[in-house]
């Protein structure tokens, strides 16, 4: 009796550790595909070289353009030469909104004048022909222009002049913070009778780069002109109008807001081998503003997105799961990519086990941010060893990203931000200093690794 006791003690025990022995080899597999995975793009990847080939190609990319037709056309046949399984294009209308001939903005001050950097905002009218001159009052926010009232505002030039929040380690709070006066300001100010709006660029840098970005006109008040100054110019324009109160600026601004023009989302995909119908997504935003490249907002989430998805290919990876990628275009200035992408899922009954996004620049891996469910927050944590240090330090709740969160709002998709170092994102964002020569190639590089590696662990386990 007391042997076949010890018999089955000792069984017991065998089983307990073959079973960890099992877990422990199975984990130490995924550990060792994950590094192949960041050796292999580090030493070999071509994010880089491609993200330099769309940014010489076509740094003028928004959507309407002949750089976005050209861009949609140049990232559909590299992936046809990848050979992913399927190469498509959605149809999405989208708007159609041009600059025209540079931006002026001239401060009469004496008997001369001084320049400042300038663009105007997107979706912005244009002045009249020639232009528009006229006295500058200076605030830090709505409520100001509410405060100054109709008597003080009407026939003038609204400036707003709110510094970038520095405050927050996370500077995407801080553009969050002050983003506002770009987006609804020009019409807060057209309410009490501004002639023209012109905005501190909603930047971290020391520079006089002005960044531009997207203005929401409301339906209940007039449409004015609108353009950001660069941040040298913001303060030269508030030194001169504390010395001079009176002192008219003058703008001329010649963009056109066109009818909506066709375009597409571009779509690539590897066929997975157990799940085929079952879907993990990744993309970004393929349009980009046409003052500079495009390199970080967004070519760098474009070129990680191809290039996660070929990195699996070229390790001779077979996906449980169909592994999806998705070049979404009008981010910049409508969002109609994301939400045509939406529409269609929905409407082909498409089963998305998640969707990600890299939208926030080519900068070094810092973390994931997920919206979604509680439980899959937890299970996504406990993946955090798998990443090699200095690279991926956090899953946690997070925004997701504009274009995939239309999918989240239509049928519950999780959805997931890749967030990279942010500290240099908005010295660039919008501006003409967003070019390839301020991507770092093992920054980008890393980048990819990373999103990779997340996808295969999400094939491998599932929410």
């Amino acid at each position: 009796m007391i042997f076949s006791r010890i018999i089955k003690i000792f069984l017991i025990a065998l089983l307990i550790f073959i079973a960890s022995s099992t877990v422990a080899q199975e984990k130490d597999n995924h550990s060792t595909f994950i590094n192949t995975i960041y050796k292999t793009t580090l030493a070999k990847g071509a994010t880089y070289e491609l993200l330099r080939e769309l940014c010489e190609k076509y740094p003028k990319r928004l959507s309407g353009s002949d750089g976005a037709a050209g861009a949609i056309e140049w990232t559909k046949k590299l992936m046809q030469e990848y050979e992913f399984d399927r190469v498509f294009l959605q149809d999405v209308m989208v708007p159609h909104w041009e600059r025209g001939e540079k931006e002026v903005a001239t401060i009469h001050y004496g008997d001369g004048k001084i320049d400042l950097s300038v663009l105007a905002l997107g979706r912005s009218i244009a002045t009249p022909s020639n232009g528009i001159s006229a006295e500058v009052v200076e605030v830090k926010s709505h409520d100001e222009v509410t405060e100054l009232g109709r008597e003080n505002i009407e026939g003038k030039i609204v400036f707003y002049n709110r510094p970038f929040s520095q405050e927050f380690v996370n500077t995407f709070r801080g553009y969050v913070a002050t983003v506002n006066q770009r987006s609804s300001g020009p019409s807060q100010a057209a309410r009490f009778g501004a002639v023209a709006v012109v905005i501190r660029s909603v930047s971290t840098g020391d520079d006089d780069h002005p960044h531009t970005g997207t203005l929401s006109y409301a339906n209940d008040a007039p449409q004015i002109p609108a353009a950001a100054l660069g941040v040298h110019s913001a303060e030269k324009l508030s030194t001169l109008l504390q010395k001079n109160p009176k002192l008219e600026l003058f703008l001329k601004f010649n963009c056109q807001n066109l009818p909506d023009a066709q375009s597409y989302n571009v779509v690539g995909e590897i066929k997975g081998s157990t799940n085929p119908d079952k879907i993990i997504m990744v993309g970004g935003h393929l349009d980009a503003w046409d003052t500079g490249h495009g390199a970080h907002d967004d070519g760098a989430g474009i070129m990680h997105s191809i290039s996660a998805l070929r990195t699996m290919q070229v390790l001779g990876y077979k996906p449980k799961n169909t592994l999806r990628v998705v070049m979404f275009i009008n981010e910049e200035n409508g969002l109609r990519g994301g939400k045509k992408y939406a529409e269609l899922a929905v409407q082909n009954k498409e089963n998305h086990i998640i969707a990600i996004e890299s939208d926030a620049g080519g900068f070094t891996p810092r973390a994931f941010g997920i919206k979604g469910a509680d439980s899959s927050l937890t299970k996504l944590q406990s993946w955090l060893t798998y990443f090699p240090d200095n690279t991926i330090s956090a899953l946690k709740k997070g925004y997701g990203g504009a274009d995939i969160n239309p999918l989240n709002k239509a049928d519950g998709t999780p959805t997931v931000g890749f967030i990279p170092d942010s500290q240099r994102y908005f010295d660039v964002h919008h501006s003409p200093a967003d070019v390839f020569a301020t991507v770092n190639r093992r920054e980008l590089e890393l980048g990819t690794a990373s999103l990779a590696a997340f996808i295969y662990l999400v094939d491998q386990f599932g929410l």
